[in-house]
């Protein structure tokens, strides 16, 4: 049975597909047919105005012609809106750029718009609707026009920022965003919390026969998994790990490991099973991805070629709000509980946050001082939060970007300026 975080993870995923939405869509314009052609059934004919059939295949001839010209200069605008964004900020946003919901509602609506116009008029070419049933194709048709207007209107104002760094940072910041806080009301996924020799790999481990990026666990799987073999498993490849067929995804204790051996064909497997493993990386489960894509936006926008410092402090300001967000407090509502007894997570390491986030800006925009002193603000305003972590962290990376910045910059003055904001930082 699925959960429901492993039926998150999967519509997730349904949602980066451009096909499944224009299908739906299709669907429901072949079934509006036969919708229309119930209204013959019924006896409407008599109650209903008589609708011209010249009217009508005007009307659908009109659509059909035009929305196949949309929807193909949709595609294309989207093609450019996505070469813009890995060109621009970093190719890791380009499943948010194509989950767009506007975007993929826009296109399916000038493809079902499209097939719903053919349709009709094969139909009503082969006289399959008496006056009711022209009636109902009419009406039909009116609502399709209006909905592809409105439609078109909405993905015209967004289209002009899709694929645009600026619109860019603001989808992965909502995507990190929605992992932090996620993490943040539950820090071990519902599970108990993994102690550092736990992690360190006590017990029988269990190894990946794949390699990639895990993607999602599914505690319910390894708890119920444990049950079975009466034992306790700790995880130890959280989501965004890369694992390889020597690094173990979790550690089995509690159970002789001839027992586990002797029944190697069941449950091991499915504690292995329980990882989504691909390729790619994924935000929704992995908070560290999302900083990271920003992290790669800033430090693209500093490169020679692109030369953009303003991105880059855009950038820093974003992180700023994740931290905060990060160490706010807790929604007690969203709190979750521990539900997987058996099923031991490790939390998230502040430090590990920090270095997704601001090493490669404070590296390569320790040249502009710019970029420098505002590096500096932010370290100084997370060290006077009160989540020791945090302000640890902060103090620690704001005395690594100073030594970058002394080590780049030539002027004394640029030099000065950030080691007055470093000293705030370092309080």
């Amino acid at each position: 049975m699925l959960s429901t975080d492993k039926l998150r993870f999967f519509f997730s995923r349904i949602k980066e597909r451009l096909w499944v939405k224009p299908l739906a869509l299709c669907v429901l314009s072949v079934g509006g047919i036969f919708v229309a052609r119930l209204a013959d059934d019924v006896g409407l004919s008599g109650m209903l105005p008589d609708v011209t059939l010249k009217s009508v295949e005007s009307l659908l001839s009109i659509m059909a012609s035009s929305m196949l010209v949309i929807a193909t200069f949709a595609v294309g605008s989207m093609v450019a809106a996505y070469a813009s964004a890995s060109a621009g900020a970093t190719p890791r946003s380009i499943p948010l750029v194509i989950a767009d919901d506007v975007t993929q509602n826009a296109l399916s609506a000038f493809i079902g718009a499209f097939i719903f116009s053919i349709v009709s008029l094969i139909a009503i070419q082969n006289e399959l609707f008496e006056s009711a049933g022209r009636f109902a194709i009419f009406v039909l048709t009116l609502l399709v026009f209006a909905i592809v207007i409105i439609t078109f209107v909405r993905w015209v104002d967004r289209i002009a920022r899709l694929g645009r760094v600026v619109n860019t940072i603001e989808q992965v910041e909502k995507a990190a965003s929605d992992a932090l806080n996620r993490r943040r009301h539950a820090p071990t996924l519902g599970a108990l919390k993994a102690s550092p020799n736990q992690v360190e790999g006590k017990g029988v481990p269990v190894f990946s026969p794949t390699v990639g990026y895990v993607q999602h666990i599914d505690l319910e799987t390894l708890q119920s998994s444990a049950e079975a073999l009466n034992c306790r498993v700790t995880v130890t490849a959280l989501p965004g790990t890369f694992i390889h067929t020597h690094l173990p995804l979790l550690h089995i204790e509690g159970c002789a490991e001839e027992y586990i051996k002797a029944r190697e064909g069941t449950e091991p497997n499915a504690l292995s099973s329980a990882f989504s493993i691909s390729s790619n990386r994924t935000f929704e489960d992995d908070p560290r991805f999302g900083l990271l894509a920003l992290s790669e936006i800033a430090d693209k926008a500093l490169s020679p070629g692109i030369n953009d410092p303003g991105t880059a402090i855009n950038v820093i300001g974003t992180l700023l709000r994740l931290f905060t967000l990060w160490q706010s407090p807790l929604e007690k509502e969203k709190v979750q509980t521990i539900t997987y007894d058996r099923v031991s997570v490790p939390e998230l390491v502040v430090d590990d946050l920090f270095d997704d986030a601001f090493t490669a800006i404070a590296r390569d925009g320790a040249g502009m001082v710019e970029v420098s002193i505002r590096l500096q603000k932010a370290f100084c305003a997370l060290a006077e939060t009160d989540d020791t972590q945090i302000a640890v962290a902060a103090k620690k990376h704001s005395r690594r970007a100073l030594a970058y910045s002394e080590a780049a910059l030539t002027l004394s003055d640029d030099i000065d300026a950030v080691r007055t904001e470093a000293a705030f930082s370092a309080l």
